[in-house]
């Protein structure tokens, strides 16, 4: 439970992410394309994977830095993106359990 919990979360924190990186959120990202379903859970498991490609490109930036294949300023970018689609995923989880746990705490 705690895992689709956590992997929602990071799909949602990329998402922030991704638009407050762009400021220009895809249509395919806020309409229902047409015959096509667009779930809560196919969206936030295309965040998922969009926070867990953003942290791999930082951590990819920082090894070809190492190597001395990538300027510092890349390497930065890379490290700030992915630092941001961190704590975003973390800040979305941490509602997502606020929620939870308010939904457990009802009384039928």
């Amino acid at each position: 439970m705690l895992e689709a919990i956590s992997s929602t979360a990071i799909s949602a924190g990329q998402a922030v992410s991704r638009a407050t990186e762009t400021q220009v959120i895809s249509p395919a990202a806020t309409a229902i394309q047409s015959g096509d379903d667009v779930g809560f859970d196919s969206v936030m498991k295309q965040v998922t994977t969009d926070a867990i490609g953003t942290l791999k490109a930082g951590e990819s930036a920082s090894i070809s830095a190492m190597q001395g294949r990538e300027s510092t300023r890349r390497v930065v970018e890379a490290l700030m993106s992915a630092e941001q689609a961190l704590q975003t995923a973390v800040a979305v989880r941490d509602k997502v359990v606020q929620a939870y746990q308010e939904v457990v705490r009802m009384s039928i």
